[in-house]
This record gives structure tokens, sequence and C-alpha cells, in this order.
């Protein structure tokens, strides 16, 4: 999609602090970071939420997962714990409409969330 800034991201037509890429997913840091690690991973095709996600999408978002579970040891936050967050809608604070996980890490975490 072209209006999408996480689609321009992950073709690299617009800028960002890209922490990981490969054929399927980019992850690159929050430009306004809740956290000390703040990433966001995203798949690089266009999916508007995780409810648009499909059967067919199993392996994509295991694939982000298993992505994210190496960020956290890379970036320094496994031993420590991590939250891995994704929104759905307006409601649920979503602003991007490509789908996409909030790797948050480094500083204690409360619960519940929001």
């Amino acid at each position: 999609m072209i209006d999408c800034l996480f689609c321009r991201i992950a073709s690299k037509e617009a800028r960002a602090e890209i922490v990981h890429e490969d054929p399927e997913v980019v992850a690159f840091r929050d430009i306004r970071p809740q956290a000390p690690v703040h990433l966001l991973i995203v798949p690089r095709r266009h999916i508007e939420s995780l409810a648009d996600a499909g059967e067919a999408d199993a392996a994509l978002l295991a694939r982000i997962l298993l992505v994210a579970k190496d960020l956290a040891i890379r970036e320094g936050i496994d031993a420590r714990g991590w939250r891995l967050v994704t929104n759905r809608g307006r409601g649920a604070g979503q602003s991007v409409f490509h789908l996409h996980f909030h790797l948050l890490g480094g500083r204690g975490m409360s619960w519940p969330p929001g």
C-alpha cells in the first residue's frame, strides 16, 4: 500500500532505524519509545491488523514471534523480561493500520497495561 508508513519502511522508501530484516519481517526502533527498548516488528506484506490475518498467515505470525524472541536476546532485555503487544483498531490504540507488534523492555511493566 503506497500510503502505508510501515509498507514504505519495509520497502526502504521511508527511513527508520532497522534492527532486523529478512524476506518476511522487518523490525525497527519506535520513534516515540515507551520503554528503553521499544521495537516495532512488522510483516513486509500489508495486513491491516491481526483480525485480518488468516490460516495462511500462521507461518508468518510464528516467524514474527521468533524474531521478537531473538531481538529480546540481542537487545539485552531477555533476562529481566519483556512485553510483546499488538493493537487492533483505534479503540485499542492502533494508529498505523499495518499489523505490528511492539517489543518493549528495559524497565518494569505494570499490569494491567493501559
